[in-house]
């Protein structure tokens, strides 16, 4: 088979069509998405009109609403009853946490309750006629509350302490007086939370001080007499508070501190006796260091005796008993000091023995002594703040309420629902939403080509030719003339079939589709026309054994001799059966009779045969063969052709079923080398592939398309 001058780009499709991604990256088709809404512009257009529509019969059936506002001021004020947690930070954060919280208590359960029963509104009769509850017969006060709720709105002033309060109803006054009455009780429960307690806090305050002065007198007897009934003596710890963090040094403790400190001094002397004895140093000032050198230079002495005298000369053994007496006095210096110093130890370490065992007997003793004096400690500390406290509540009283009404709600004069331009903007968007959402939908569920770039997109294949719809019946009269534009169409893919390999168009091409109809046939013999006005000799073949077209579309009356089906059963030559065809400019081999066989026929070595044999006769040889469907008989026939032109149908077939079929011929070896799309409409002019002649050039535009493959 001869090879593609150039291989086509790589392609990684999308299930959708509307994105696709290349070399270069990801892209978004949106010109798909442009074409098809001006295909669709007046359901669009209807789409946008109904919604405009809706829009104002809403606003003119919906029900006037009036709104009326109240002003309020919030000022932070810290309270705090007992002051033990005191909160004295007024700082940005706890401001805003308190703003926050008088939001949400505007807005609350506990408000609505209040102004059902301050406004009596299970009762009020305008209240009634406005929300339309005369006619709830199980109407219950939780049911009111939702009311208020769903029709109160709090919006607070930004960068300020200020607070509107809304409240909305078809009726102006109940508005106000339920808006104003808000308000009055905001501060009228704050105002109650605030100063109707003190009093009662006093009292309570009272009888805690009361008790936590009992309490305090009790514990510190019982720390007094803890302390006398086990000899407990506490002593200053240097001067330090005594506190939990700091606590006070019993005087047993101090004397075990005395003695561990005294047994460490002791074991230094005792170590430093010991290592004297065994090196012979001693410390700086120890008098033995003189001993000590008396004995170097008593021994220098000695030995230079002994080498001058002989051992009977009486100076040297008077030096020699000089000698051995130092020794046996440093001797036993050393061993005096170092017994001294491990008696020394020894008596320490008795007398620490003993102080700790006085000290571990008195420490569980200790402990319960912390307990109670940390216990007097927290009950002072309990009653001096409660005492505070309570006197700041005695010289402070009731004092000024920290919320304020600036505006009250003064009746609306004009309702603020419904807004017919608010209401149309909506409609108008969501019309519009909803237009584009209809034309996405089109675009994601239409699976079918329609833009003949997503040949090369989706299917990895170059495009070869695009082909308009033609409205006529007579598709011989059309490809005959030059000048028409189906003629023209495939001019321009004889062109492109030129330059797919460096010797020009393959010689032997089959032409195959998905499924029959979608203009292969046409395209056959377009092309075979097309190719004979180079001057080339060109053979049609007629492989579509099972349901053939050519024929008609050829106007050919009748098979006259055996065609290709009779070749195919003897060994008689290829121009037995070609008929010529003058005005076309080509020869044609009809399939003649139907065989039962025709799989069998085709992958037969005959056929392989007769396309060899065709190769040596003719410059051109075009197969039109059967379409892919769950057949067989194209993927045979490719195997004896140099490769294969595929016909797809504009936005007929789904492209996964093209991809199957496509994918069908190319796991058998077969070469594709791009595609036709045939009956390009209206919509492949809108993605600008028109030839200039306008379509439905020279036919009516009544006239029914035809229906050849």
């Amino acid at each position: 088979m001869a090879e593609q001058y150039a291989p086509a780009p790589v392609m990684v499709a999308t299930n959708n069509g509307d994105a696709y991604q290349d070399e270069d990256g990801f892209h978004l088709d949106l010109e798909r998405y442009w074409i098809e809404a001006r295909t669709l512009k007046y359901w669009l257009a209807g789409i946008i009109a109904l919604g405009v529509v809706a829009g104002l019969i809403v606003t003119l059936l919906s029900t006037p609403l009036y709104r009326a506002n109240a002003r309020i001021e919030v000022s932070q004020v810290a309270a705090n009853v007992t002051d033990l947690d005191p909160l004295e930070s007024e700082g940005l954060v706890s401001e805003l946490q308190y703003l926050n919280t008088q939001y949400e208590l505007l807005e609350s359960r506990f408000m609505a309750v209040r102004i059902v029963e301050a406004g009596n509104l299970m009762r009020d009769e305008e209240f009634v006629e406005a929300f339309n509850l005369a006619e709830e017969e199980d109407l219950t006060q939780q049911d009111v509350e939702d009311l208020l709720l769903e029709n109160i709105n709090i919006a607070p002033i930004t960068q300020s302490s200020l607070v509107d309060i809304q409240f909305s109803s078809s009726s102006a006054g109940l508005s106000a007086n339920i808006t104003n009455l808000w308000a009055e009780e905001f501060i009228s429960a704050n105002y109650e939370k605030r100063f109707g307690a003190n009093i009662e806090a006093r009292d309570f305050l009272r009888d805690q001080i009361e008790e936590l002065r009992e309490q305090l007198s009790i514990s510190e007897r019982e720390l007094v007499e803890y302390a006398n009934a086990n000899e407990i003596l506490v002593l200053d710890n240097l001067g330090a508070a005594s506190s939990s963090e700091s606590p006070s040094q019993t005087l047993i403790a101090s004397d075990l501190a005395a003695l561990n400190t005294a047994l460490a001094a002791a074991v230094t002397d005792r170590i430093a006796a010991q290592a004297a004895v065994m090196s012979g140093d001693f410390p700086g000032q120890d008098p033995r260091n003189q001993m000590r050198t008396a004995l170097i230079a008593s021994e220098a002495e000695l030995a230079s005796l002994e080498s001058n005298f002989g051992p009977g000369y009486p100076e040297l053994i008077q030096k020699r008993a000089e000698v051995e007496a130092l020794k046996e006095s440093l001797s036993s210096g050393s061993r005096n000091a170092l017994q001294a110093a491990t008696l020394r130890e020894n008596e320490l370490r008795r007398q620490l023995e003993q102080a700790k065992g006085r000290f571990l007997g008195q420490q569980g003793q200790g402990i319960q002594y912390g307990i109670l004096e940390r216990e007097v400690d927290t009950n002072r500390e309990l009653y001096d703040a409660l005492l505070q406290r309570f006197k700041e509540l005695e010289a402070s009283g009731a004092g000024q309420n920290n919320l304020k009404l600036i505006d009250s709600a003064s009746v609306p004069e004009e309702p603020y629902a419904p807004s017919l331009i608010q209401n149309m903007l909506i409609a108008l968007v969501a019309s519009l939403l909803l237009a584009g959402g209809f034309v996405y939908l089109r675009v994601v569920l239409s699976q079918t080509l329609r833009d003949p770039q997503d040949v090369q997109r989706r299917l990895g294949l170059p495009m070869l030719g695009m082909i308009p719809k033609i409205r006529t019946e007579n598709i011989a009269e059309e490809i005959l003339r030059r000048s028409s534009e189906l003629s023209e169409a495939y001019k321009s893919a004889r062109t492109n079939l030129s330059f797919l390999t460096p010797q020009g168009a393959p010689k032997a091409l089959m032409l195959t589709s998905s499924v029959p109809a979608e203009g292969k046939s046409v395209s056959a013999a377009a092309l075979a026309t097309s190719f004979s006005h180079l001057g080339k000799r060109v053979l049609l073949i007629d492989a579509d054994l099972r349901n053939s077209k050519l024929a008609n579309t050829l106007g050919v009356k009748g098979h006259g001799k055996g065609g290709l089906a009779a070749l195919l059963t003897n060994n008689a030559p290829l121009g037995s059966e070609a008929i010529k065809l003058e005005d076309f400019g080509f020869d044609y081999v009809p399939i003649g009779h139907k065989p039962p066989n025709p799989v069998e026929l085709l992958a037969s070595p005959r056929f392989a045969e007769l396309i060899d044999e065709a190769r040596g006769t003719y410059d051109q040889v075009l197969i039109d063969g059967a379409p892919m469907l769950s057949l067989a008989d194209a993927i045979e026939m490719s195997r004896a052709v140099d490769g294969v032109i595929y016909a797809i149908e504009t936005d007929r077939l789904k492209m996964r079923a093209i991809e199957t079929s496509i994918n069908r011929l190319r796991r058998t070896g077969a070469q594709v080398y791009g595609a036709i799309v045939t009956k390009l409409d209206e919509h492949g002019a809108a993605y600008g592939y028109g030839y200039g002649y306008g379509y439905g050039y020279g036919y009516g535009e009544d006239a029914a398309p035809a229906n050849a493959d």
